[in-house]
């Protein structure tokens, strides 16, 4: 009975230690996404603070990326939201002179992508440029 009372627990703290280092992981990632879209707002003008603040964000992403600000709405429809992501985050990443590719990965895997536009040598070359679709 003491023997399994000890497997038990040693099974308790090895799972705790694989949580915590689970969860180190995951806000290391929220930290990237964060800090890269803080840069990224700034980058095109905006106040970094506007990223952080729930729906203000999505709006002040549109206006980054030149689409039109009914897209906003597009972004609270399920199913729709995933694509109205995505072509969002294609505009921000033309905005910056990216890619096709690379607003999927903004869209995708932002906590890779967003980093990248944001601490990288990417210039806002602005959204003027850009067809309204």
């Amino acid at each position: 009975m003491l023997s399994l009372l000890a497997d038990s627990t040693a099974g308790n703290l090895v799972g705790g230690i694989f949580a915590l280092i689970i969860l180190a992981l995951e806000l290391a990632l929220f930290i990237a996404v964060i800090a890269g879209f803080w840069k990224t707002f700034e980058k095109a003008g905006k106040p970094g603070w506007a990223s952080i603040v729930p729906i203000y964000n999505i709006i002040v992403l549109t206006e980054i990326s030149g689409k039109p600000m009914w897209y906003v709405i597009l972004f609270f429809i399920p199913c729709v939201n995933f694509v109205a992501s995505i072509l969002v985050n294609i505009g921000v990443a033309k905005a910056f002179g990216k890619g096709d590719g690379f607003g999927i990965g903004l869209a995708l895997l932002p906590f890779v992508f967003f980093p990248i536009l944001g601490f990288g040598d990417a210039q806002y070359v602005g959204s003027n440029s850009i067809s309204q679709s």
